[in-house]
């Protein structure tokens, strides 16, 4: 409320209640995590706008009143999604959200992790309860896809484009967290004999500004980041964006809205492939999408095959395992 300006630390103390030592003791709390807030003698304190330290109170600055959401911030996890499954299976509601500032496990395809260092990434999980099928769930992936690159847009201006499935490109570079495997993972718990989610973790992951030692050898030519430098305070802002816009294409995945855009964003199609399926490698062009999002490929002797899931590499872009 006081964005730029300093406050004294009576003014403070008589807004909440509280003494000025209590005032002078929460914000020495709040520099220990990590906060830069100044101090000016006769004038107050002032908190710095280049914070950009996640927090619960930060992120739903940004959403709206009526939000569903119930968001936990976590300094270090091993990985949002495990976080989010332990809590799930706890009963924990639709809508929990666990973030992290940094992840020492992070979860990408079967196997295989994520780089996610701290203080320059966004990683969060999604508790779900959908209603829909099992087999339908490459519907969640798809709507967080679209949900990730129109929050890029609004919040940066960045003009964001998907690579089937769940990767997220601008200037042709991911993204996506590490800038290999998806930056969208949804995991599951079905029951087998109805054929529908007991419950469903979504997982995100962007990284939003380079990291302080680049990143490492092994991806640097792939891995990208939504802002050029480490300065500026988005990430409370981004998280609450993605939150939003994934919520409301989630509420209505059957609406023909959803392919529409991600069919838009979708940069594969009409382009030459190779794909990758296990340890086959086939030559094809995309040149579709089905309803329920499988890729349509069409092979060199002309006939058409449709890829629920699979590896692509498109010139010199090549999604990762």
């Amino acid at each position: 409320d006081n964005r730029e300006r300093h406050v004294s630390g009576a003014a403070m103390a008589k807004a909440i209640g509280v003494s000025r030592n209590a005032v002078w003791k929460a914000v020495k709390a709040l520099r220990a995590e990590g906060y830069a807030i100044d101090a000016v003698t006769n004038r107050g304190y002032a908190l710095s706008q280049e914070n950009d330290l996640l927090s619960p109170q930060g992120i739903e600055r940004f959403l709206p009143d009526s939000h569903a959401f119930a968001v936990t911030v976590r300094k270090r996890v091993d990985s949002t999604n495990a976080e989010a499954r332990r809590r799930a299976l706890e009963g924990a509601a639709e809508g929990t959200v666990v973030v992290a500032e940094e992840q020492t496990a992070g979860k990408g395809r079967p196997g295989k992790t994520f780089f996610s260092p701290a203080a320059t990434g966004l990683y969060l999980s999604i508790v779900l309860r959908p209603t829909l099928a099992a087999d339908r769930g490459q519907f969640i992936t798809c709507a967080a896809a679209v949900a990730c690159a129109q929050a890029i847009e609004q919040v940066t201006g960045a003009e964001s484009l998907i690579k089937w499935v769940n990767d997220i490109y601008c200037d042709l570079r991911a993204f996506g967290a590490g800038g290999r495997g998806p930056a969208i993972l949804t995991e599951g718990v079905v029951d087998m004999e109805s054929g529908h989610f007991e419950h469903a973790v979504l997982g995100i992951g962007v990284n939003v500004k380079p990291p302080a030692d680049g990143f490492p050898h092994d991806i640097a030519d792939v891995a990208g980041a939504v802002l050029d430098d480490r300065t500026g305070a988005v990430r409370c802002e981004l998280a609450a964006a993605i939150l939003a816009r994934f919520w409301s294409l989630y509420q209505h995945m059957d609406d023909p809205k959803l392919h529409e855009e991600y069919r838009r964003r979708c940069f594969l199609l009409g382009q030459p492939l190779i794909v990758r399926q296990g340890a086959s490698r086939v030559r094809a062009r995309a040149v579709d999408l089905t309803p329920d999002f499988k890729l349509v490929i069409e092979l060199p002797d002309k006939s058409r095959r449709e890829l629920p899931y699979g590896e692509v590499t498109i010139g010199s872009i090549a999604s990762h395992p």
